[in-house]
């Protein structure tokens, strides 16, 4: 596979391109902080919701929380997926999924800064095409950003809680070749599948990466995560776009 490879990736995009990413800031109005993240065929609802208290464990500390739910909607995979509901409980990937974007979105957060007060944050997959929980993360920094900067107007808050920015992408080995944001054919098909957290800046707060065959190479892996700093700087520039335009619409 090159980038000229036959047959060639999706949207015919080179190895260490991005599938094409869109931002809509706002996409809900019932919410304090929105976005509707697409990334290739691959779209989820990304919202943050505050509350003024924190969990009683925190009361009394002067200072905040952040939390993270995922879901994903019955038809999102096309096979009809079962409710968690009904099930009576979230599966163990649902679970694992969340908890990864809350430690993602938490790491650029002051708690001091954000006071006594959780924001909530929730992502539901409407449609799922590989990387979803990469897409969950980029898209619940952009929900939360919208969200302080709105408390911030309402004076509620005095500066930003916010340290830095954050996002995700997924990079793999598919077809003995490194390439950038797999889609889920290629997902499911990949030798070695990472999915890499990134700040702005350029530190790692995560990296979850399978070999699925063979064993991942130290010199795989460094170029695995100069693909996902590429592809994260990209979707920094999303970020940042839906953030200023969230702001001239609010």
């Amino acid at each position: 596979m090159t980038p000229e490879s036959d047959p060639p990736r999706s949207y015919d995009r080179a190895v260490d391109a991005l599938r094409p990413v869109t931002i809509e800031p706002g996409f809900m109005r019932t919410a304090t902080g929105s976005a509707l993240i697409s990334i290739g065929e691959t779209r989820v609802i990304c919202t943050a919701s505050v509350q003024e208290s924190v969990p009683r464990w925190m009361k009394g500390n002067g200072t905040g929380w952040v939390t993270a739910e995922y879901g994903m909607l019955p038809a999102s995979t096309g096979d009809r997926k079962r409710r968690d509901v009904a099930n009576g409980r979230p599966d163990g990937r649902t679970v694992e999924i969340q908890r990864l974007i809350g430690r993602a979105v938490r790491g650029v957060v002051d708690f001091t800064a954000l006071g006594e007060r959780t924001v909530y944050l929730d992502c539901d997959v409407l449609q799922a095409d590989g990387g979803t929980r990469c897409a969950s993360i980029t898209g619940a920094y952009v929900a939360l950003a919208l969200a302080t900067d709105r408390l911030i107007a309402g004076g509620l808050l005095e500066r930003t809680p916010l340290t830095g920015s954050v996002a995700a992408v997924s990079a793999g080995i598919v077809a003995g070749v490194p390439v950038l944001d797999l889609d889920y054919p290629e997902d499911s098909s990949a030798e070695v599948d990472a999915n890499v957290v990134m700040t702005g800046e350029g530190g790692l707060v995560e990296v979850q990466a399978t070999a699925e065959r063979t064993p991942l190479s130290r010199a795989h892996l460094d170029v695995l995560l100069e693909l996902a700093a590429k592809g994260i700087g990209e979707l920094r520039a999303a970020q940042e776009a839906a953030i200023a335009a969230g702001a001239a619409i609010a």
